[in-house]
C-alpha cells in the first residue's frame, strides 16, 4: 500500500507539471557559497546482519576457540565411515581455563588409534572457497601425551576433498602451526574438516583459516572484495563500530575497544548485541570475535582515504533494551577510556598508549580529528553524561571535535529536547538519524535549508529510505528508496555549510545472516554487489567537489517543484562544475544548465545516468548491477548544456573548465 501511496504521489507531481520544452537552471560558477568539508561522504560500519565476523573480517572459521555460549556451536564430530557409529577411535572434550583468560576454552582430543577422531567446522553459513585460492591454516596445539597429527581437509557441499594439508604438533607447550594449501576448487558452501590420527592426548585452540587473498595481502585481514567496494566510494571518514553495537543490551555487552587489540588470541570474545533483537531474525550463533578490532578500523579508514570516527560509550546501555546506567560518580573509566583512545590514535610514541599503537606496527599517528560520545541515547541521562565527557576532553585535546547525538528520531520531543540543550552547551557536530519512508526523504530535501546556522554542524549519521517500515524483514533496497535518498542528499550537499558529514546506514549484509533491512551492500560467502543505494552513494561521494554553487530555476532553489531536485558544486582540484539532478517524476525532462561567470568551460562533458524505469527495481547477485550508472557524452554550446533527465533518475553532469 505504501509503495502504490508514494507512486500516486509522484503522478499527481508529474500530471501537475506545465512544462516548457525546456526548464532551464542557472548555475553560478565564480561566487562559491561555502566550502565542502573532505568529511562531507563518508561509511557507517557497524557489525550488524554478519557485517564483521562472516563478512568484512575473512576468517572462515566458526567459533574458532570454542568460546561461544555452546561451545561446540558450529563444530560437529564426523566419522571416517558416515555409515558407521564405530569408526572412530577417540574422544573430545572442552575444558575451560579460569574466567580470568580471555579466552578460557580450548579443546582437549584423546586419540586411541589410526582413525583418530574428526572435528567439522561449518563456517558461516559455509565456507566461501575458490579453485586455486590459497589458504593459511592455523592451529595452537600441546601434545600432552603420545604423538599425533591433523589432516586438514576442505570438502565441497557434497563431501568431495577440495585441498589438504598436514601439521604434526611437536611440543607439549601451547605453540601456533601454520601451513598453506590451495584449493582445487570452487564452493561456497564447503566445510573444514580435522582429522586427529595417532595415539595420545592433544589439547587445541583458535582454529583458524584465512584466504591470502585478502585486503592488502594482510595476514589474518580483511575481506578483498568488500574492502575494494568501500574504497571505491572515495569515503571521506569512516564510522565504527556502530551503532547500538556501542551500547550493548547491557553494559556487560558493550563495545570496549582496548579489548579489541592486540594477539588476537588475547581479545575477548563476546555476544553480538543483534544476536536475540529480531525475533523474525534470530541469531543464535552471532559473537563478537574482535579479530576486526580498533586497530584494523583505523588501519583500513587510513587504507582507503578517509578519516576515522569512532564512537563510544557514555556509560548508557541501550535504551530500547536494558537502559542500564552507570552512576555519574562512577563514570571516570569511561571517561579514561575515550582520553586514552585519543592518545592511542594521536600520541608519541613515549606515551603508554602511543607506545602501543607502535608496537603493533604503526609507530606514526592517526591523526584523530573527531570522537563520538555515545550514539542515539537521549534524554537529561545523556546530557549530564555529555557534558563530563566534552569537558574532559576538551581540557586535554582542545583540537578533537566531539560528536554528540540527538536519539534516535528525526524529530518529536527526544530530539527537540536535545537540539535545545546540545546548542546551549555549544556543542561541535551533533549526529542526526533518519530511517523513514521515501516520500519524508523528497519532502526532506529542503530541511536544512533554513537551519539555525549560529548552532552545531550536523552529521547525518544514519540514513536508509525505508520501503515497508522501519526493522521490517519486508524492506527493500528498491530504486524508488534509491531515488528518494538522492533528492534529500541534494539538500545535505547544498546546505554543506551545516551538513559536515553524512553516511548511510546499515553498509552490510550478509544474504543468509541478515537481521536488518534495507542495506548499502549484500553479499554471500564469494560474491558481493552495490544496491542502488549504494551507487547513489557513491556518485555523491567521487562527485563531491569542494565548494556549493548556487542552482536557480528563475530565482528559485531546485527542491521538488515538477518533481525536480538539484545541487552543484565546484572543484577546485579536478577543475570541474558537477551538477546533480534529480528527476522523480514519471515524465522526461530536457533541462538547460546555464554556467554563469567568468570561468570558461570545455564544451563537452559527462553526465552519469543512474535510473530505472521500475521504482520497485532492485540488484541482485544474478544481475549485480540492474541499476547502476551510465555514461554518455554531453555537448554545450557556449555556457549552455542542455541534458534530457529520463522519468524516475538521477543524474551527474560533469564540465571541465579550461
Amino acid at each position: 500500500m505504501q509503495y502504490k501511496k508514494l507512486c500516486m504521489v509522484m503522478v499527481v507531481m508529474a500530471s501537475a507539471m506545465k512544462l516548457s520544452a525546456q526548464t532551464t537552471l542557472t548555475i553560478q560558477t565564480d561566487k562559491p557559497i561555502t566550502e565542502i568539508q573532505p568529511t562531507m561522504w563518508g561509511i557507517f560500519f557497524e557489525d550488524i546482519n554478519y557485517g564483521a565476523d562472516g563478512g568484512l573480517y575473512a576468517e572462515l572459521v566458526k567459533n574458532r576457540s570454542f568460546e561461544f555460549f555452546q561451545p561446540m556451536m558450529g563444530w560437529k564430530q564426523i566419522n571416517y565411515d558416515k555409515f558407521s557409529s564405530n569408526s572412530t577411535s577417540g574422544d573430545f572434550q572442552i575444558i575451560t581455563r579460569g574466567v580470568e583468560e580471555a579466552n578460557p576454552r580450548f579443546a582437549r582430543l584423546f586419540i586411541k588409534g589410526d582413525k583418530g577422531i574428526g572435528l567439522s567446522n561449518e563456517g558461516f553459513f559455509g565456507m566461501g572457497i575458490k579453485k586455486d585460492g590459497s589458504y593459511t591454516f592455523s592451529i595452537w596445539a600441546s601434545q600432552l601425551e603420545g604423538s599425533t597429527s591433523i589432516r586438514i581437509e576442505l570438502v565441497d557441499s557434497k563431501g568431495n576433498v577440495i585441498g589438504q594439508t598436514r601439521i604434526v604438533p611437536s611440543s607439549s607447550d601451547w605453540k601456533k602451526y601454520t601451513v598453506e594449501f590451495k584449493a582445487s576448487a570452487t564452493d561456497a558452501k564447503a566445510n573444514l574438516n580435522l582429522w586427529f590420527e595417532g595415539k595420545g592426548t592433544l589439547d587445541i585452540d583458535q582454529v583458524s583459516l584465512f584466504p591470502q587473498d585478502t585486503w592488502k595481502k594482510r595476514p589474518g585481514g580483511l575481506r578483498n572484495d568488500l574492502v575494494q567496494l568501500l574504497a571505491d566510494m572515495k569515503p571521506g571518514f569512516v564510522r565504527f563500530p556502530g551503532g547500538c553495537i556501542v551500547e550493548g543490551r547491557e553494559l556487560a555487552t558493550r563495545y570496549q575497544w582496548k579489548k579489541t587489540m592486540g594477539k588476537v588470541e588475547d581479545r575477548t570474545l563476546i555476544v553480538n548485541r543483534w544476536n536475540t533483537e529480531f525475533e523474525h531474525r534470530p541469531a543464535p550463533d552471532y559473537f563478537q570475535s574482535f579479530g576486526l578490532g580498533f586497530f584494523e578500523y583505523f588501519q583500513l579508514a587510513e587504507d582507503i582515504g578517509a578519516e576515522p570516527l569512532p564512537i563510544l560509550s557514555c556509560g548508557m546501555a541501550c535504551q530500547f533494551n536494558t537502559a542500564e546506567l552507570v552512576p555519574m560518580n562512577e563514570l571516570d573509566p569511561y571517561i579514561q577510556d575515550a582520553l586514552d583512545l585519543i592518545e592511542f590514535a594521536n600520541g608519541d610514541v613515549t606515551t603508554k598508549w602511543g607506545k602501543f599503537r607502535a608496537d603493533l606496527g604503526h609507530p606514526a599517528p592517526f591523526k584523530l580529528k573527531f570522537i563520538g560520545v555515545g550514539n542515539e541515547q537521549w534524554g537529561p541521562q545523556y546530557i549530564e553524561r555529555y557534558k563530563v565527557f566534552s569537558k574532559a576532553i576538551k581540557q586535554k585535546y582542545p583540537e578533537v571535535k566531539i560528536v554528540s547525538g540527538t536519539g534516535p528520531f528525526p524529530d518529536g520531543d527526544l530530539f527537540d529536547y536535545a537540539t535545545k540543550e546540545l546548542k546551549e552547551l555549544n556543542a561541535e557536530i551533533v549526529d542526526e538519524h533518519y530511517y523513514r519512508n521515501p516520500d519524508w526523504f523528497l519532502k526532506q530535501a529542503t530541511r536544512y535549508d533554513n537551519y539555525d546556522r549560529s548552532g552545531p554542524k550536523i552529521f547525518a549519521g544514519e540514513y536508509a529510505a525505508q520501503s515497508k517500515a522501519i526493522a521490517s524483514p519486508d524492506n527493500k533496497n528498491n530504486w524508488l528508496c534509491a531515488l528518494s535518498e538522492a533528492a534529500f542528499m541534494t539538500g545535505l550537499e547544498r546546505n554543506a555549510d551545516v551538513i559536515h558529514l553524512a553516511s548511510y546506514a546499515p553498509l552490510f549484509a550478509h544474504a543468509e545472516g541478515w537481521q536488518w533491512t534495507p542495506d548499502l551492500i549484500w553479499f554471500d560467502n564469494l560474491n558481493a554487489y552495490g544496491t542502488p543505494n549504494y551507487y547513489v552513494q557513491k556518485l555523491f561521494s567521487t562527485n563531491k567537489g569542494t565548494h556549493v554553487l548556487s542552482v536557480l530555476a528563475g530565482t528559485e532553489k531546485v527542491t521538488g517543484k515538477n518533481g525536480l531536485y538539484a545541487s552543484s558544486v565546484w572543484d577546485k582540484n579536478t577543475k570541474e562544475i558537477i551538477v546533480k539532478l534529480v528527476n522523480a517524476s514519471d515524465k522526461e525532462q530536457t533541462t538547460t544548465l546555464q554556467f554563469k561567470g567568468s570561468k570558461k568551460l570545455q564544451s563537452k562533458g559527462v553526465v552519469h545516468v543512474l535510473k530505472s524505469d521500475n521504482l520497485e527495481g532492485v540488484n541482485s547477485f544474478e544481475q549485480p548491477k540492474q541499476v547502476a550508472p551510465v555514461e554518455q557524452p554531453i555537448n554545450g554550446k557556449g555556457k549552455n548544456f542542455t541534458v534530457k533527465l529520463p522519468a524516475y533518475s538521477f543524474s551527474v553532469v560533469k564540465i571541465t573548465v579550461q
